[in-house]
């Protein structure tokens, strides 16, 4: 018995080989601060706004992938050297994996890493990449549970997973924005943690996540769990609404739900 069900009957569907597979997208981006010039140091009025933010780095990782990856300014050297706060090559390189993906999650991405990395596209010219669907993690937090915090770390740390990765604080940026090897070694270290537990806290939060993206329709299936892809599923159940009937499955994987229509005393196969 789990939950208010006996376990049903684990059902394998086919292969996933054949057809496309959703390609999902974990990153994170870091910024340099804007610098102006003020007169105080307290809710003060900009005099001259001097530079504009840019990006410093950001890390990612595709599903199913081992390794985490960090691209940062110094990665392009001859470019670097020349004009440091240019951030065209690590820019162009966010949005290539952007436009390949399917599915992009970060941790408050929709408002802060989305927009930003938007706003330096436009910046650069380089228009918009191929539509993509979006799960932020930080609105999974806030739609589905009451934790103390949203927080990534606080989250990571709750729920076990470990925390963010120590900084040092905002000298951190600014030893990155005057090019210290030792600094850009912390940041990246920090970066690519910062991805790994986005990860760990995702695949913890989406058995909740009943907006997830149809893993279905991308993979172009009706066999397999629509959130994670997985095409192991256990009957648990009769589902009822005011007008129909499902059979309802649980992922063996991910623990999410999932249903398929009962008509006629028959269960269809495609499972929404």
């Amino acid at each position: 018995m789990v939950g208010r069900y006996s376990c049903g009957t684990i059902i394998d569907g086919p292969s996933l080989a054949v057809g496309h597979m959703a390609k999902i997208l974990f990153f994170d981006i870091e910024t340099a601060p804007n610098m102006s010039y003020v007169w105080g140091q307290w809710q003060q009025d900009v005099i001259e706004h001097v530079r504009e933010w840019y990006i410093l780095c950001f890390s990612y990782k595709w599903e199913h992938q081992k390794s985490t990856h960090v691209v940062a300014l110094p990665d392009f050297k001859k470019l670097y050297e020349n004009d440091p706060e240019n951030d065209n090559r690590v820019v162009h390189a966010l949005w290539e994996l952007l436009d390949e993906a399917d599915i992009v999650i970060g941790h408050n991405s929709d408002a802060f890493d989305i927009k930003k990395a938007n706003a330096r596209f436009a910046y650069h010219n380089f228009g918009p990449p191929s539509h993509y669907q979006t799960v932020d993690t930080l609105k999974l937090a806030r739609r589905y549970f009451k934790f103390n915090s949203n927080r990534l770390g606080h989250l990571g740390e709750h729920l076990g997973l470990g925390g963010k990765e120590a900084t040092g604080g905002f000298q951190t940026w600014v030893g990155c924005m005057r090019g210290d090897p030792k600094t850009w070694g912390i940041m990246k270290k920090y970066a690519k943690q910062d991805v790994d537990l986005l990860v760990d806290v995702y695949e913890r939060l989406r058995p909740w996540a009943t907006t997830h993206p149809n893993r279905n329709v991308i993979d172009a299936t009706s066999h397999a769990c629509p959130t994670c892809g997985n095409n192991t599923l256990q009957k648990r159940g009769i589902r009822r609404t005011r007008t129909m009937r499902y059979q309802s499955y649980q992922c063996q994987r991910c623990l999410s739900y999932c249903r398929s229509r009962l008509a006629d005393n028959e269960t269809r196969t495609e499972v929404v």
